[in-house]
């Protein structure tokens, strides 16, 4: 692969509730003070499709803490992600059974936390001198109101992929502008019916988000804790309508594009059935193993002005301590450990997860130009969703990605779709 560089309201308010009713039991662990110092210390992780590698990393981990802490034992389960949802819950419920340490997507954090289930470890994290190199918006995936509930463990984000043979064989330069994206789609379009200008989804709702933010919108807004939706603004409309046009006989029709989540999306692209698509570092070996890997490259997503980047979301997971620990000492030494820069580099080597220490990062695009534009997309500035536990509720219930199909379908114009779903994240944050 050849890289250019340019350089329902009832719903929503129930499953809130269900969240925040998971408080654990108080009377174990952490919140009796109990420190123990030896022992067995349970850690969960995700499972993954090919998690040799991983299971590989972490177990050097675990020997390195284990020589250096006599008496203690570190127990590594692996959890499915799709059942996280309940372990966690009842984790929550019964600190007897929960782990002392555990991995998490950081979109479920800000339930977790309301439900009692991690530890704030912000002063545990004072005296630690690598923890200043984790950029502050990739820093606050870890946080809610004014706590840290973990350390962000990898990242992930989306940026342009484009065939490179398309675009010379109609003269096309990678684009510069998020209008260029939509203009070159089109032209692609034009000059080959059968191929999409655009593989992104109505259902794509990170592949939709750096258009509203590029344009200078917001999902929501914050004061004092409190969240108010932000929309249906001037700025986040005008980036649903430009994402809208690309959802379009045009570029990409709707029939086809309408439903689309980034999965599908992506493997249009790989397929060969598409000039672009919006996606992860964690699409590229799929590309790279395809039959278009040699006519295939990858720019940073362009914001609205030459030479700028859309802001991209800081998808990933953290590592975090449980509430109900009786291990905090021995939680938080692992977690650092596991979490520290030696680690993440040697999980990227081993599964390609992006680092969040801003100086490792570096290391890694000096050596490898391929992962280049993913990180240049970090480093150029990324966003979050909003730190509560309605999001979960909301994502659940695909408020904005209906925001989007409406407007796709026709069924709503950019002002009324855009209404409806503000009506419906207030909805969510009041319940929450």
């Amino acid at each position: 692969m050849r890289p250019t560089r340019p350089v329902r309201a009832a719903a929503l308010v129930g499953l809130a509730a269900v969240l925040a009713a998971c408080a654990p039991a108080q009377t174990d662990g952490a919140s009796s003070g109990a420190d123990e110092m030896e022992g067995t210390l349970r850690v969960w992780l995700f499972s993954e499709v090919d998690q040799e590698p991983k299971e590989a990393v972490v177990d050097e981990a675990v020997a390195e803490f284990e020589d250096a802490h006599d008496g203690v034992t570190v127990d590594v389960q692996y959890i499915p992600v799709d059942t996280r949802a309940e372990r966690f819950r009842a984790a929550f419920n019964d600190p007897s059974s929960a782990p002392d340490v555990a991995e998490y997507g950081n979109t479920d954090l800000a339930g977790y936390v309301e439900a009692g289930g991690f530890l704030d470890v912000t002063e545990d994290l004072a005296d630690w001198e690598g923890h200043a190199d984790i950029a502050e918006d990739v820093a606050a995936t870890a946080r809610v109101g004014d706590g840290t509930y973990g350390v962000p463990w990898f990242l992930g984000a989306r940026a342009l992929y484009y065939r490179t043979d398309v675009f010379d064989d109609l003269g096309l330069e990678p684009p510069e502008t998020l209008e260029e994206v939509v203009e070159a789609g089109r032209t692609v379009r034009e000059e080959d019916p059968d191929m999409l200008g655009v593989s992104t989804g109505g259902a794509y709702t990170y592949g939709f988000l750096p258009f509203v933010w590029a344009h200078g919108g917001e999902i929501a807004e914050e004061d004092g804790g409190t969240y108010t939706s932000a929309i249906a603004s001037d700025e986040a409309k005008e980036g649903l309508e430009l994402y809208s046009r690309i959802l379009s006989d045009e570029v990409c029709p709707p029939q086809t594009c309408a439903e689309m989540g980034g999965n599908d999306s992506v493997q249009n692209f790989v397929a060969g059935n598409a000039a672009m698509t919006i996606g992860g570092n964690f699409n590229l070996k799929a590309v790279q193993e395809s039959d278009i890997a040699d006519d295939a490259a990858v720019v940073p997503l362009p914001g609205t002005e030459p030479g700028s980047i859309a802001p991209a979301f800081a998808g990933g997971n953290n590592l975090g301590v449980l509430a109900g620990t009786d291990k905090r000492t021995l939680s938080v030494a692992f977690m650092r450990l596991l979490a520290g820069k030696e680690y993440q580099r040697r999980m990227y080597d081993a599964m390609g997860n992006l680092p969040t220490f801003t100086d490792v990062r570096e290391e890694i695009a000096a050596e490898d130009e391929e992962i280049a534009p993913f990180i240049e997309t970090i480093d150029a500035g990324t966003r979050f969703v909003p730190a509560t536990g309605a999001w979960a509720a909301i994502d659940a219930e695909g408020v904005l990605p209906t925001m989007v199909q409406r407007v796709a379908s026709g069924d709503a114009d950019v002002d009324e779709a855009a209404e409806e779903a503000s009506a419906s994240l207030d909805e969510a944050f009041a319940g929450e």
